[in-house]
């Protein structure tokens, strides 16, 4: 473990590297990878809580009690309980949906995984989600998640990124591109 790097840069990378070594001990990744993912969606579809995590008007205490409320709630495991209260101890919380992000990184990269987000105009069924999945792991080559954001501006097609590579097959890029090279005729 100590050879093997876990490097994300930046406060969220530091606070996600002692989780993931934590969870390493406990063998608990996937647990803590649930809890996480519910987080970050819970952060994602609320503006309230968002808005909560970010304003710096909360003392530490009500921080701490709100959060702790929230996650038995939830469900959460301890370890991921634990840590957004160290998060929201240190007064921390505006930075953890970055320190999540950060984790479930070093966990991709850990297993070998990569992460394709792929928008689209219109919700993929399961068949197509699975033809998607297949042909971006023989294109990448190894285990391919799929993140997936509806964008209704794309009229159809889709937009597909995987790290710096980004392949645009929407319908609005081929109209805009159409567009220019009839204004060039």
């Amino acid at each position: 473990m100590a050879g093997e790097d876990l490097s994300v840069a930046g406060l969220a990378g530091r606070y996600a590297s002692a989780l993931f070594e934590l969870a390493d001990e406990q063998q608990a990744h996937d647990d803590v990878a649930a809890d996480l993912r519910a987080l970050r969606k819970l952060i994602d579809e609320s503006e309230d809580f968002a808005r909560f995590i970010r304003s710096p008007l909360y003392s530490r205490e009500a921080q701490v009690a709100a959060l702790d409320a929230i996650l038995k709630r939830a469900g959460a495991g301890d370890l991921a309980r634990r840590f957004a209260l160290v998060v929201a101890g240190n007064r921390r919380l505006y930075a953890l949906a970055g320190m999540i992000d950060a984790y479930l990184a070093i966990l991709a990269k850990r297993r070998g995984e990569v992460t394709a987000k792929v928008t689209v105009a219109r919700p993929l069924d399961a068949a197509q989600t699975a033809r998607l999945e297949e042909s971006l792991r023989r294109s990448v080559g190894g285990k391919v998640k799929i993140e997936t954001r509806i964008d209704a501006s794309l009229i159809g097609g889709l937009i597909v990124q995987i790290g710096s590579r980004m392949v645009d097959a929407s319908l609005r890029s081929k109209l805009m591109r159409l567009q220019i090279v009839m204004k060039g005729a």
